[in-house]
């Protein structure tokens, strides 16, 4: 197992929270809640944004961006600026992970972050919004909603944030994210803020922000998450990997697992399953209501639940202390996915574990994860394991791929012609059986080709 640590190349360790700028009561949140060194991110974003000026940062997932953009926003904004703030966020559970952190990380000030989605009744929202937040952290098609029928003034806004806005693009917010910047008509503060820069986030930046600074730290700046992680992976054959799951949940301890899958009927399954195995366990994804999603995250906060099963949907929105192991039951396709998922575990400066399910073809899935992560992820065995047999129906189609490839062998085998000595050195391979015709044939087909010219 990689062991983890503090990569030094992730923090600007010659500076700390205290030299950045930093009002007392952010420094003491910060000082509460274990941050001694800010990460390269933070310490260079953090400066910038305290000054007033236009930042488009690009960091690494998993470098701090929350709190690099978060921080200067608690400590500009004060009790009196409501609707000071606002963070746009590409997912519902995105802008709760992002509230609750601001919430940490200004305990010890006057200014309230509410989250607004979809999904959760508006009326609910509206009630939060008239009791006059700083920060408002929402998704795009919320914001509009909530600011056309009157309860989210725009021209309040001092700092506008957009958190992960190649996501943002990916996902079909382009026009809204238009309509929100083009509608701030006021003198503000503009924070872009992502893992990729796109020449599309390039034009955006231009039109809607003033003389922007540009940061961009994903050369020296590692993961934070991907350094306190142990990963592992097993090899599995998929129709095993249930069978594994339960063995490596009965056989490791695991206070508290998140588990990833790619499809919301996995996440069902596989929860049936384990509770079919006295294993306590719930499930989280995008069919299920919000009051029940919020239930769910409330017993894991708890520490009620041992094991999770999530969707893609929900792993960036799960932001729990407690969380000791990351199983990636599907390996995603994105290695960006993947670290967010792992990123779920060794919060708040603690240590975690990342097992990952590797299929006999998803090699190449694991060397573009090793590729991003810039770690060699080693192989978890289990010698007590015992694989189940080859499913009937994967038996029968790899015993009709294996005839079908030995029918054409046999097949060209068979077609196989002698070219005529005499036509040796000529090119054959347009020609049935390799004879090349000496003139035109002594009957030819007569007729007309029917045309749409008259």
């Amino acid at each position: 197992m990689t062991t983890p640590k503090i990569d030094l190349e992730i923090f600007d360790t010659k500076q700390t929270f205290k030299d950045i700028g930093l009002n007392d009561n952010i420094q003491k949140a910060v000082e509460k809640i274990g941050f001694v060194h800010p990460t390269i991110i933070q310490a260079k974003l953090i400066p910038l944004a305290i000054t007033g000026a236009d930042v488009l940062g690009q960091s690494r997932t998993g470098s701090g961006k929350t709190a690099a953009f978060g921080l200067p926003a608690l400590n500009i904004l004060k009790e009196e600026d409501a609707y000071g703030a606002l963070i746009l966020v590409p997912t519902r559970e995105l802008a709760i992970q992002v509230a609750n952190e601001l919430e940490e990380l200004g305990q010890f000030t006057n200014l309230k972050a509410v989250p607004i989605y979809g999904g959760q009744k508006i009326t609910t929202q509206i009630t939060k919004l008239e009791k006059r937040p700083q920060i408002i952290v929402g998704t795009p098609g919320r914001v509009m909603d909530l600011h056309q029928r009157g309860h989210l003034p725009y021209d309040r806004i001092k700092i506008a944030i957009l958190d992960e806005v190649d996501r943002m693009l990916d996902i079909g917010f382009r026009e809204d994210i238009r309509k929100i910047l083009g509608g701030l008509r006021q003198k503000h503060q503009t924070l872009f803020v992502s893992a990729t820069i796109s020449d599309e986030i390039r034009r955006l930046s231009k039109k809607y922000m003033t003389d922007p600074q540009q940061l961009d730290v994903t050369s020296s700046s590692g993961s934070l998450t991907v350094a306190q992680v142990s990963q592992e992976y097993l090899s599995v054959e998929p129709w095993d990997k249930q069978r594994l799951l339960h063995h490596l949940l009965t056989h490791e301890d695991a206070p508290m697992t998140l588990i990833f899958c790619k499809t919301k009927a996995t996440v069902d399954k596989l929860n049936r399953m384990l509770q079919s195995k006295n294993i306590e366990s719930a499930a989280i994804h995008g069919d299920l209501q919000q009051s029940k999603r919020n239930s769910v995250m409330q017993e894991l906060r708890d520490g009620k639940l041992t094991v999770l099963i999530a969707s893609d949907l929900a792993s960036r929105g799960i932001d729990v202390e407690n969380i000791t192991h990351v199983i990636n039951y599907d390996v995603p396709e994105d290695p960006e996915i993947y670290v967010h998922r792992i990123g779920r575990t060794a919060r708040a400066g603690r240590t975690g574990i990342g097992w990952m399910f590797v299929t006999p073809d998803q090699g190449p899935l694991l060397t573009q994860i090793e590729a991003l992560t810039n770690v060699e992820i080693p192989i978890k065995e289990y010698t007590d394991f015992k694989p189940g047999p080859e499913p009937r129906v994967v038996r029968e189609r790899r015993q009709k791929e294996e005839q079908r490839i030995e029918s054409s062998r046999e097949g060209k085998s068979r077609t196989k012609v002698d070219v005529p000595s005499e036509q040796e050195g000529k090119d054959t391979s347009s020609f049935p059986g390799g004879i090349v015709p000496k003139g035109l044939p002594s009957k030819r087909m007569g007729g007309r080709v029917r045309t749409r010219r008259r």
